[in-house]
């Protein structure tokens, strides 16, 4: 009876996945250049948050530099797509073993530290990973490098443009993470991942191996962080330190606390937020009166009270999407 359950479970959700997948390609071909656009943004936060989400959520471990590791990815797709030549589906598969690699290698460390020291760990590389890039020529330096994934087909017809490219690719790549995360959350790995978060000693006498399963929880995190750092390139057609930067690793955890941390499903208004706070605050600024000193610190301010009225209001994510 669980497993007929369980299958029964397991379809319902891929057709919710792939009805997702139709309504939100149908809806772009009626939306203007910059909500087409905005759409391929929120893609490409679902996929970031849900790496925030398997890693914080499930595992229990605290990152506050995930804008590295999507770093890491994005300069991984970019320079295979220019010094290889490699498809652009290739580029995203190198983005997501480059930042995977880098995550183990980090994910070493992760298994030997928790809290507050991870977390320290996890800002340090944020701060540290980006700068290091100006220091080596074949990376662009701060101007960065250009990441071209080509021109739509034409059998898209002479409408379909370039930002309508951007979020056919990044929707469907936020669709099958998504979908891959799901599953993955759903199996024993998932399992072992709630059991040594809930009780690391009673996990451990049930043969759970936590060390092992942290740095796999990071890996694995880290390479969908890279995938989103590709994805990120892609819409901004180069990759750049700043493109990069600190505020990038703070939002994706906003994004995943909006969400509520274990919820999957919320990770959709987590980027939709996320999305909507730079839209929100230049319209206050402007009627405000539109002073540099309001534009500038308007954002941050709006995030940071975002982030607190959700962990002290609605700590388990929105209620619609509640198990």
């Amino acid at each position: 009876m669980l497993r007929k359950n369980g299958g029964r479970n397991q379809l319902r959700a891929n057709l919710i996945f792939i009805a997702i997948g139709i309504v939100l390609f149908l809806v772009s071909n009626r939306v203007d250049e910059l909500r087409v656009y905005q759409g391929a943004t929120v893609a490409v936060y679902v996929v970031a948050i849900s790496s925030i989400i398997l890693l914080t959520g499930y595992s229990g471990q605290i990152s506050l530099g995930h804008g590295a590791l999507m770093a890491v990815g994005g300069y991984a797709a970019v320079l295979s797509r220019n010094d290889w030549h490699a498809p652009v589906w290739l580029s995203f598969v190198v983005a997501v073993l480059a930042a995977a690699l880098f995550g183990a290698i980090l994910g070493v460390a992760a298994g030997r530290l928790s809290g507050p020291y991870l977390a320290g760990t996890t800002l340090a590389l944020a701060v540290g990973l980006p700068s290091l890039a100006n220091q080596f020529s074949v990376l662009g330096g701060e101007q960065g490098l250009n990441y071209d994934v080509g021109q739509p087909p034409l059998s898209l017809g002479q409408d379909f443009t370039q930002y309508h490219w951007y979020f056919w690719i990044a929707g469907l790549a936020a669709l099958v993470m998504t979908w891959l995360v799901h599953n993955v959350l759903g199996s024993r790995y998932g399992r072992n991942w709630r059991a040594a978060r809930s009780n690391p000693t009673a996990a451990a006498l049930a043969g759970i191996h936590i060390g092992r399963s942290k740095i796999l929880a990071f890996t694995i995190s880290a390479g969908i962080a890279g995938l989103a750092g590709a994805l990120l390139a892609m819409t901004l057609s180069l990759v750049t330190p700043s493109a990069f930067p600190l505020a990038l690793s703070f939002a994706i955890v906003t994004g995943a606390v909006l969400a509520g941390v274990t919820l999957l499903t919320g990770s959709i208004v987590g980027a939709v937020v996320l999305v909507a706070i730079p839209e929100l605050t230049d319209a206050l600024a402007t009627h405000l009166g539109g002073s540099e000193r309001v534009t500038a610190n308007l954002p941050g301010l709006m995030m940071s009270a975002l982030l607190i009225v959700s962990v002290l209001f609605f700590p388990n994510g929105p209620r619609l999407f509640r198990r």
